[in-house]
């Protein structure tokens, strides 16, 4: 500590000494800092006039989007019957009259034999034709196009580039969607015109400074401008080819640049120096929601003229610069100790007065080969939560004092270094190469010594035992670990001697853990980003009446969507949503997606519940909330997963009681797996009872499994309930589950899970071979 005491106090004698060379030095910086701040300021400005008219903007695009979807949807609603010419012409009139910033709508059919009209502002009044032969075509092309593409279709990719419209003899740029009918198939084209005159007009209302231009570049770097209203026409000209010319569409996607702005993550606002005729430019652009640039150009000469009053202050800051520099000579003295007492706490545990979690972090980054030891005190809530925290306390100092005496005495662990971690976890930092075999010995003394360690609580043993996880640089079959890594790789191997019960585990970089945690996380995102995009959904599989053959009812399965279209089984994502806390939010989907799609209809329907849901007590009365409002109690059945084990029978029986209250049903799945089936059939207020696909599938061929569903039909029937067989993958099988006496079947032979309703029963053929979803 001296010598740095006395570095200070020679750095104050020199900023005594170069008093006025720190005079001028800071009345330099803080007019360099007062023009950055001003700068910023400026842009910040700039920036939320900027956002304020692209909200404005794409407020206007998603006004006509609406509308031209609410056009779609009446054209789909024509479409069930062949519409007539008035029918169609006031269809668009109204679609016009409902939004008055638009200037024209139309509606297309595929079918030729159907009418097209087309309605445009003229003056105060609406005028309707039939759409000409070349619009047609045009139409007709561009329906194709949005045809071809994935559902769900980008909005951009719904808009038109600016073209000529020969029946108004006016440039628009159009908003297109789909007209489908009940089936959901594309039958036309539905479309809201913006004319190109309003488009500038918009744009023309952006202010700034006097010489702002604002522009928007369609799709195909077309310049609509407020530059087409400018007195000195060939300057305005020169600025939108300048622009034009710039390219931004193809420079976003191939060189970012800089974004100076994120506030909206949609659409950030980004900015690029643009010189014309020796005079230079900001430009401040974004896309828009229908993939248009719209931008402004700000003449960097009016940027900085309000710098201008920071420049004449610049000599008043100077004369109080030196009376500054003498305040701070007198007190950086003070202030430097004090932050010198900062960093011993930043840095030091105050409890055991050992460095902290901060300055391992920090010793880390220069440790190049070492090993670390996580250590953890097994059961240390336990006495905390017995004895309390001042217990607590006490054990963790103790501990340390008698850990860091023994680091210094035994000479396997010299240089090393004791580390206090938050909560109950010690770190110690070994230098060298290390392996498993030279460290075992040392950490089985190690965790012999902390055992034996004799801590007293008024009058009271404490009892100690730690698990540790030990990471090394040098690892045998994998890359080796930088110093970084190693508390991460330590953590990593402590979970797992925790949760397999060792008392010490080796990071193992081969063996993936890292890896898997990674992918986890990336699991974790797809999942996140499947629910935000309404991916996950409802597969149905049919339930067959055994006796008459009749489909009665359905099991909905939840299944996600992946980026390319293709359905996800349960078995890939729904252990992962629980541990990442989404497995709540996927029942809730799931809840509404089958209520809504059954809302309407006669037949049954069963949704997967766990025990987990069941005691969840707000998603609890969110499901019989969402029952109760549609009125669908009748039809449904919640099965219970029986492999889940139920603990909390008197939660699980209050949800029954209240389901059931509501003309719900209850039905017990996988039984036939667990020991407890006939405790939840005596507890639980059951219908039906769905057998266990293990013992289903093997009905051809083994006699025990035939005895025991045997046995569990009479039992059922017994109690009144029914019973359901899964996986009857063949029609062998299926004559089994017959003979059996099963009242309903499902599986490969019935039908597989799909995402529409399978309402025909087509049992496979006995050689034909099946599979379960």
């Amino acid at each position: 500590m001296l010598p740095v005491k006395r570095a200070i106090m020679v750095l104050l004698s020199l900023l005594v000494g170069l008093f006025l060379v720190g005079s001028w030095l800071i009345a330099s910086l803080n007019l360099e800092f007062a023009e950055n701040a001003m700068g910023k300021l400026r842009e910040q400005q700039i920036t939320d006039t900027f956002y304020a008219n692209l909200d404005r903007i794409n407020a206007h695009h998603r006004l006509m989007e609406q509308s031209t979807r609410g056009l779609a949807r009446a054209g789909g609603l024509l479409a069930q019957s062949t519409p007539t010419p008035a029918a169609l012409t006031d269809t668009v009139r109204n679609a016009l009259q409902d939004f008055p910033d638009s200037y024209g709508s139309s509606l297309w059919y595929v079918d030729g034999g159907r009418s097209a009209r087309y309605a445009y502002r003229q003056g105060q009044d609406i005028q309707v034709e039939p759409l000409n032969a070349s619009e047609q075509q045009r139409v007709s092309d561009w329906f194709q196009q949005l045809r071809a593409l994935p559902t769900p279709i980008s909005p951009a990719k719904q808009w038109t580039s600016a073209y000529y419209k020969s029946s108004i003899n006016a440039v628009v740029i159009s908003h297109a969607t789909l007209v489908r009918d009940l089936q959901g198939r594309a039958i036309g084209l539905a479309m809201t015109d913006w004319l190109a005159d309003d488009i500038i007009r918009t744009v023309s209302r952006v202010e700034v400074t006097p010489s702002t231009f604002a522009f928007l570049l369609d799709h195909d770097n077309r310049n609509l401008s407020s530059l087409s209203d400018a007195a000195d026409v060939d300057r305005a000209q020169q600025l939108i080819d300048s622009v034009t010319a710039l390219e931004l569409h193809q420079k976003l996607q191939e060189q970012p640049v800089p974004v100076i702005n994120s506030r909206q993550l949609a659409s950030p606002v980004q900015q690029l120096l643009h010189r014309v005729d020796q005079q230079d430019y900001s430009l401040f652009f974004s896309p828009t929601r229908a993939g248009m640039i719209f931008g402004i150009g700000v003449p960097q000469a009016e940027i900085d003229a309000v710098l201008t009053p920071m420049r004449e202050s610049s000599t008043r800051i100077q004369l109080l610069a030196g009376t500054i520099m003498l305040i701070i000579s007198a007190l950086i003295l003070y202030l430097v100790a004090g932050t010198l007492r900062q960093l011993h706490n930043l840095y030091t545990d105050t409890l055991t007065h050992l460095p902290n979690r901060e300055r391992l972090l920090a010793d880390l980054k220069k440790t190049h080969t070492a090993s670390l030891l996580l250590l953890n005190l097994d059961a240390f809530k336990e006495i905390n939560d017995f004895y309390g925290h001042q217990c607590g306390d006490h054990v963790i100092s103790t501990l340390a004092k008698a850990l860091q005496q023994h680091l210094n005495e035994r000479a396997d662990w010299r240089g090393s270094r004791l580390y206090r971690m938050p909560a109950d976890e010690l770190a110690i930092w070994l230098p060298g190469h290390h392996s498993q075999e030279q460290l075992t010995p040392a950490l089985t003394r190690l965790l012999k010594f902390i055992s034996n360690l004799q801590i007293h609580w008024q009058e009271q043993d404490i009892p100690l035992n730690a698990s540790v996880g030990v990471a090394c640089c040098n690892q045998r079959d994998a890359q080796d670990l930088t110093g970084e890594q190693l508390l991460p790789a330590a953590n990593i191997a402590l979970e797992l001697a925790r949760a397999d019960n060792e008392s010490f585990v080796f990071y193992d970089a081969s063996k993936g853990v890292r890896e898997g945690y990674e992918q986890n996380l990336l699991g974790a995102n797809r999942l996140r980003a499947a629910l935000d995009e309404d991916r996950i959904v409802a597969f149905f599989q049919p339930i067959m009446d055994v006796n008459s053959r009749r489909i009665e009812k359905y099991e909905c399965l939840v299944r996600m969507i992946d980026e390319h279209g293709e359905p996800v089984s349960p078995i890939h994502f729904l252990d992962l949503a629980k541990k990442v806390r989404l497995y709540r939010a996927i029942t809730r989907c799931m809840i509404d997606s089958a209520i809504e799609r059954f809302a309407n209809q006669h037949c049954s329907f069963s949704i997967n519940l766990s025990c987990e849901d069941l005691l969840d007590p707000e998603l609890a009365d969110y499901i019989i909330h969402t029952v109760d409002t549609h009125a669908v109690g009748e039809q449904v059945i919640f099965e219970i997963l029986e492999s889940e084990g139920i603990e909390n029978y008197a939660a699980v029986r209050q949800f029954i009681d209240r389901a059931k209250a509501l003309g719900c049903r209850i039905a017990i799945d996988d039984f036939g797996t667990g020991y407890s089936n006939f405790e939840h059939l005596m507890r639980l207020n059951v219908d039906l009872i769905k057998i266990d696909g293990s013992l289903i599938r093997q009905l051809e061929d083994n006699p025990t499994a035939v005895t025991l569903c045997r046995g569990i039909v009479q039992f059922a029937e017994e109690l009144g309930m029914q019973t359901v067989a899964e996986f009857v993958h063949s029609p062998a099988v299926l004559r089994k589950v017959q003979e059996l006496g099963i009242h309903f079947a499902q599986g490969a032979a019935i039908g597989m899970p799909s995402a529409s309703l399978i309402t025909e029963v087509s049992v496979l053929d006995a050689d034909e071979p099946s599979t379960r979803d």
